[in-house]
């Protein structure tokens, strides 16, 4: 099998030190994929010729940039099922997640098309006679971006779409679970007229070349998709070198049921924000609060909806449970799970295994002392929780250090918003699963879920910078002042 070499200038380059690594199918842990180990060498290597791309380029019209997006949008759409068949079996994806990735991607690229033309300053009043003074916005110059597995296509496509079409130059570090995705995406770019160098992959090990690439002198903003530990690292480097960056991190995601609520949209809604791609999702509703007195109503409903969940072919539509991705993670998940059992809980669905795949799996009883309950499990696994009243909810919703995506699900209008006020989450859903996003909207979370937005209107914040401009004029009496 012919190893994937980075991406670096327009062209395949083989790592430095001629080492590969291996990527496996999570349904089975055979080989899918070799791909490039990078080095801090291979790093600057990418980060060089980004920089000199971006000079070459930095005055390209908006309509250029525009066009790019356009024709990356209709390849996308034209080459949707490679691109899901890679997801299937690179990551595990059921083919009805890889659709919505490629749905997404395609509609972030649409978007993204109008960005070029949004890129706006403005005229300042002066108190200065005779002085014109006006704004622009800048691109910053190199972005540094680094994916996760889990949605390696919807976070390539937006990280690498918007560097671009604000006028930067782009080098990415995917997850080493999803190379040939990152592939994918570099021939996409190729394709679309984008000049060489503009964008650039770099594979390998994040622990050990993360480092090189955020701390690159030249690397001047970071966006970023992963864990919180990882994401406090990064933002101490950002510090150090005056980077701008976005942290989008971990989640511990409530979703809140009412006593009022309508329960058959409510178990709907709980099912997709837990179970959609078995859970490896970081805005996953892994604590669920019921009103007590639809409590065991509900909890019958939502074991019995689980129960019937597919885990089957992967490119069957009706499946929504696919293999956890790695051995590591599969033993977090059988962990958690366990430690839940030998402390107390009550697992009313799941806790079983079939192979690498996870039953889904929801937990009653779940006391402060158990892993389950503070820690992200990022699989098929769900805590239910009674309480009393809204403030008791909020309470409890408010009790962790995450704060990505929470929901609640009643018909008292009062109690929605005050809930979207007093709850500490970037984002806020109320009849609807705490699993969302859309191209144009403030993506992200507070606390240690994250630091920043991402999305077409969000991410100008990162992807250029201001430029105050003063021109003194001979327009007084008595000439310049």
């Amino acid at each position: 099998m012919r190893g994937l070499d980075h991406w670096i200038g327009g062209s395949p380059v083989a790592p430095g030190d001629g080492a590969y690594f291996e990527s496996l199918n999570p349904i089975d842990d055979s080989l899918y994929s070799r791909a490039a180990a990078g080095t801090p060498a291979d790093v600057d290597r990418a980060v060089e010729a980004a920089d000199t791309a971006f000079r070459r380029n930095r005055d390209l019209s908006a309509g250029a940039r525009e066009a790019w997006m356009i024709k990356a949008s209709a390849l996308m759409e034209r080459d949707a099922s490679q691109f899901a068949d890679t997801l299937v079996d690179e990551i595990g994806s059921p083919i009805a997640k890889a659709g919505f990735e490629t749905r997404f991607a395609t509609s972030f690229l649409r978007a993204a098309a109008g960005v070029p033309r949004r890129i706006r300053g403005e005229t300042i009043p002066s108190d200065a006679p005779g002085r014109v003074s006006m704004s622009f916005r800048e691109p910053v110059g190199v972005v540094a971006g680094i994916t996760p597995f889990n949605v390696p296509l919807i976070k390539g496509i937006k990280q690498s779409a918007m560097a671009l079409a604000t006028g930067n130059a782009f080098v990415l570090l995917p997850s080493e679970a999803a190379p040939r995705v990152a592939d994918q995406l570099a021939r996409l770019w190729e394709d679309a007229g984008v000049p060489e160098g503009l964008f650039n992959i770099v594979y390998g090990d994040g622990a050990k070349i993360g480092d090189a690439l955020t701390g690159h002198p030249k690397v001047r903003a970071i966006t970023f998709t992963g864990s919180s530990r990882v994401g406090r690292h990064i933002a101490r480097i950002a510090a150090e070198g005056f980077k701008k960056y976005t942290l989008e991190l971990g989640g511990k995601s409530p979703l809140v049921v009412c006593a009022d609520a309508d329960i058959d949209k409510a178990v709907a809604a709980a099912i997709f924000s837990i179970f959609m791609y078995q859970g490896q999702v970081c805005m996953g509703a892994s604590r669920i609060y019921v009103e007590r007195p639809i409590f065991d109503r509900f909890s019958k409903a939502f074991a019995a909806a689980a129960a019937k969940l597919s885990s089957g072919d992967l490119r069957d539509p009706a499946t929504m449970l696919g293999p956890i991705i790695s051995e590591r993670q599969r033993a977090r998940v059988r962990r958690h799970i366990d430690d839940a059992r030998g402390k107390g809980a009550e697992i009313l669905a799941g806790g079983e295994w079939t192979g690498h795949v996870c039953h889904a799996t929801i937990l009653s009883g779940v006391q402060p002392g158990m892993e389950v309950a503070a820690q992200e499990t990022f699989g098929p696994v769900t805590s239910l929780y009674p309480f009393d009243d809204l403030n008791e909810a909020l309470r409890l919703a408010n009790d962790t250090e995450y704060g990505l995506s929470a929901a609640i699900f009643t018909r008292d209008i009062d109690k929605a918003l005050r809930f979207a006020r007093e709850v500490e989450s970037g984002m806020v859903h109320v009849n609807a699963p705490t699993l969302h996003d859309e191209p144009h909207v403030p993506f992200g979370g507070s606390k240690a879920s994250g630091f920043g937005r991402e999305g077409t209107e969000a991410d100008l914040e990162i992807m250029t910078e201001w430029k105050w401009v003063s021109i003194q004029t001979d327009a007084v009496a008595g000439g310049a002042h």
